[in-house]
């Protein structure tokens, strides 16, 4: 359902930083497109200490049948624990 794309930055950043990305073609609705900015902001803040310094983009790339909070938190949260363990590939499913 995402896609996180990450950039490492320069020796003096200390934490990681996040970029959002929803497209009116992927959620129809502002408020829908908000929720889910809101939910990822929400998990990056929680587990923000936990991660290198880098520069995240995460991006919704498919249409979701139903906006579904639990899953779409779950889906960012795996993303970024690979991330954190420092697997090589991070692209969503």
């Amino acid at each position: 359902m995402l896609t996180l794309h990450y950039q490492p930055r320069p020796a003096d950043a200390s934490e990681a930083r996040l970029g959002v990305v929803v497209g009116k073609k992927v959620l129809a609705r502002a408020v829908d497109r908000n929720r889910c900015k809101r939910i990822l902001r929400e998990r990056f803040r929680c587990l923000r200490a936990d991660l290198p310094a880098v520069d995240l983009v995460a991006r919704l790339a498919v249409k979701p049948l139903r906006l579904d909070r639990k899953m779409l938190a779950d889906d960012f949260v795996s993303l970024l624990e690979k991330l954190a363990a420092g697997q090589p590939k991070v692209n969503g499913r």
